[in-house]
């Protein structure tokens, strides 16, 4: 079986996980599986160098992508006018699964999510290149977007008897250009051994307080995940971004992240490295000599 038909029948079980969740009435678990899912079939849709699916195709997942976000938009907001039913969502398996050889119309009149610009590794490069103010080393995962969103924050998973779940406080990031950067805010996600999402991706709303050489965040981000289901060698990252006017795109700065093995409750300080984000943690370039660094405060929420 060719990579694409694997590529396809995994999307197609973790549709089949997540509206069976939806059913049961498993909201977390479905928004998650809902969102985990969208990420994909957008990054799919963002390959530009993926000769997998014809541009036909590519619209079709990206709109499926904006099917999954709206039924988890749904879930997640009860007042919400949009609603987008599950039996509606339903629909899509049968295309979802046939991806390769669908060619009716698409059921619902939706647009694909609007698209952060990923660039291909050669043009990142080039950007980066072009500036000659940015001495940072390698190229960043630089994206560009529209104006963005407030912080897609989630609320905190209900509990559950024995087990914990984690608040995590970003205090505030130490940069020797602090008071330069546009825009800043962070991205955080929880990803497994391989670099893969664990968990939905939050970003912080932007941060506009900056004092010396520090921008101040103080925001709680709840990590979507009891920290006992967290698979091992797992560890929460944490990207630095902010907004680049020259070239009319966002960019990651740093990152910087914390293993499993850290999560205690109290504050923490951890080191920052430079991008691109490592999320395999093989190759890690301390961001400065100086102390700076990022200091965060855990919560840990224990239901005895």
């Amino acid at each position: 079986m060719s990579d694409v038909h694997k590529t396809v029948q995994k999307w197609h079980a973790s549709f089949k996980k997540a509206t069976d969740f939806d059913s049961w009435g498993q909201l977390v678990e479905a928004i998650d599986e809902y969102q985990i899912l969208a990420r994909q079939l957008q990054k799919e849709v963002q390959a530009t160098n993926s000769p997998d699916f014809t541009e036909e195709q590519k619209k079709t997942l990206g709109k499926i992508a904006t099917c999954l976000e709206m039924r988890s938009t749904s879930l997640q907001c009860t007042q919400s006018k949009e609603e987008f039913k599950l039996e509606e969502l339903k629909k899509l398996e049968t295309i979802i699964k046939n991806i390769l050889t669908y060619n009716k119309e698409f059921p619902f009149d939706v647009q694909p999510v609007p698209l952060r610009k990923i660039l291909a590794p050669g043009e990142e490069e080039n950007l980066e290149l072009e500036e000659e103010e940015d001495a940072a080393a390698g190229a960043g995962s630089t994206e560009a977007f529209p104006p963005r969103a407030p912080g897609t924050l989630l609320p905190r998973l209900p509990s559950e008897p024995g087990m914990t779940l984690l608040t995590i406080k970003i205090e505030k990031i130490g940069l020797k250009d602090a008071g330069q950067c546009i825009d800043p805010y962070m991205t955080i996600s929880v990803k497994d051994v391989n670099g893969v999402d664990v968990n939905p991706v939050q970003d912080t709303p932007v941060a506009t307080r900056k004092e010396d050489t520090y921008i101040h965040f103080s925001v709680d981000i709840e990590i979507q995940r009891h920290v006992e289901k967290l698979p091992k060698g797992a560890a929460i990252f944490f990207e630095f971004k902010h907004y680049k006017p020259k070239k009319r795109f966002t960019s990651t700065k740093c990152f910087a992240f914390m293993e499993l093995d850290e999560i205690k409750a109290g504050p923490i300080v951890i080191e920052l490295y430079k991008k691109p984000t490592d999320f395999k943690r093989k190759k890690l370039q301390l961001l400065t000599k100086k102390p700076l660094y990022l200091h965060l405060q855990q919560t840990l929420h224990k239901d005895s």
